[in-house]
């Protein structure tokens, strides 16, 4: 159990006597907080949690970690330098830890919580799918370990270090996500979880606004498996179907693993069969192993998530019986949500974000439904250069499947011309400007049987658009 003197340790490497009061949860919202608590006060654009320090306290926290003078009813012990010569022992929390960063005191806090444990870290990235790959990963891997996964999205810089602090001694795996903006981010991420194993679902053009090329995103998802121990403890899966991905191979000293659809990859699927809303269907081999599936996955492109989750199983020495069971009772599922609509409708909510490949891989599953095929598109953000070719892309691929297409948004107007010029009719395509404007002209023209898609970037808010079709129903 982590204590207070532990925590002082790990920022200024000296361990104080006494102090031995136990941290029960590692916060930064103080509105989470509880007895027993270690609450971070980071800054940030919006608010700055030196302001809830107090809250935090009155709501049962030990300890805060702060960076610069709080106005609280708590001794401030200054450990910027060292641990200061007086005697720690008549101290008594609710206590602040004065450091020079908040956020690098979090992180050098999870660096040290990481070490005092012996246990296998997954850790994954990738442009799309990580988060399902790490839900049905995790899953996998507690058929036969203690496991422990990032909640949510917590990703970053931020968030990878408050999901190792959930660690504790039962745990023997940990499964990981991993985000990318800039370069040096996933090192320093690995530098704190010390991965044995990693993860590459697929690179694309997510967040190329950001990092500036297709090459930062290359080289900045490929710092996982550098940062990868050698073979035979560290392991590299690779997606065999992703050239990008592949380029990675000469960059590690771990073991490389490869999965895809073709019979060269190492582990890799046959006759799949997407079930609509029933999941896929599909052949795994592995050497001279053949393993019939079916899985409770949305889309034919799940089929590399579930080859990304076997292949961990495997390399963690779980049986085909207990990677099938982990596969097959998963609760986990993408994004996309199916959801009752308007006079008999189905709504598919894949409205969490949106990049060329994963609006593809949703129109694809578009297409192996029943019914009238609607699909509401909207803007693509952070696709820097890419920007009207992505759209466009899309566009050509939206004709193919959908009986009408909306599109909201002023980028989205490329998805709309190329899909005309693909031979979808005029009429059969119409753009707005907002999620208003789609809303209102869904309402009342919606019928039974119908299958609606509505996927953006996050930024477009186009879950408002399902939140109000359902509220039609």
């Amino acid at each position: 159990m982590l204590t207070v003197g532990q925590v002082i340790e790990s920022i200024c490497g000296t361990r104080p006597v006494g102090l031995d009061h136990v941290i029960t949860d590692t916060v930064i919202d103080s509105r989470l907080a509880t007895e027993g608590v270690l609450f971070v006060a980071l800054p940030g654009e919006q608010h700055d949690g030196h302001e809830f320090v107090a809250d935090a306290f009155e709501r049962g926290a030990l300890l805060a970690i702060v960076e610069h003078e709080v106005e609280v009813e708590a001794p401030t012990l200054d450990i910027r330098r060292s641990l200061p010569e007086i005697d720690l022992s008549v101290l008594e929390p609710p206590l602040c830890l004065r450091v020079n960063n908040s956020l690098h005191g979090l992180q050098q806090l999870a660096r040290y919580w990481r070490a005092q444990f012996d246990l296998r870290v997954i850790g994954i990235t990738g442009s799309v799918g990580k988060s399902t790959t790490k839900e049905l990963v995790a899953d996998v891997l507690s058929r036969r370990y203690k496991t422990i996964r990032s909640p949510g999205n917590l990703n970053n810089e931020i968030g990878l270090p408050l999901s190792l602090m959930g660690l504790t001694e039962k745990h023997e795996c940990a499964v990981l996500e991993m985000g990318f903006y800039v370069p040096g981010e996933i090192a320093e991420l690995c530098s704190i979880a010390l991965p044995q194993v990693g993860v590459l679902t697929n690179i694309s053009q997510v967040h190329l606004e950001r990092a500036g090329s297709m090459e930062a995103i290359v080289r900045g998802k490929g710092e996982l498996v550098e940062a990868l121990p050698p073979a035979p403890d560290g392991v590299a899966i690779l997606n065999h179907d992703d050239s990008r991905v592949m380029s990675m191979a000469d960059r590690t000293q771990a073991r490389i693993l490869t999965y895809g659809l073709a019979p060269e990859a190492d582990i890799w699927a046959s006759d799949v069969e997407g079930l609509g809303l029933e999941g896929l269907r599909c052949v795994i081999h592995y050497g001279d192993d053949r393993i019939h599936l079916r899985v409770p996955l949305l889309g034919r492109h799940s089929v590399h998530t579930v080859l990304r989750a076997a292949a961990v199983g495997l390399v963690e020495g779980l049986t085909w019986q207990e990677i099938a069971g982990g596969l097959q009772d998963t609760h986990n599922q993408l994004r996309l949500m199916a959801v009752r609509g308007p006079g008999g409708s189905l709504l598919l909510d894949d409205t969490y974000n949106a990049a060329p490949t994963s609006v593809i891989a949703a129109l694809n599953l578009l297409e192996d439904l029943d019914g009238r095929k609607i699909a509401v598109l909207g803007d693509m953000l952070e696709l820097g250069d890419y920007e009207e070719r992505g759209h466009r892309i899309v566009g050509g691929r939206a004709a193919q499947v959908a009986d009408q297409l909306i599109t909201v948004g002023e980028r989205a107007h490329w998805i709309a011309e190329e899909a005309r010029a693909s031979g979808m009719s005029e009429g059969s395509v119409v753009e707005f400007e907002d999620d208003e404007q789609v809303t209102g002209y869904l309402q009342g023209r919606i019928r039974e049987g119908d299958v609606v898609l509505v996927k953006g970037s996050r930024g477009m808010e186009l879950d408002r658009v399902v939140a109000a079709l359902e509220q039609s129903e």
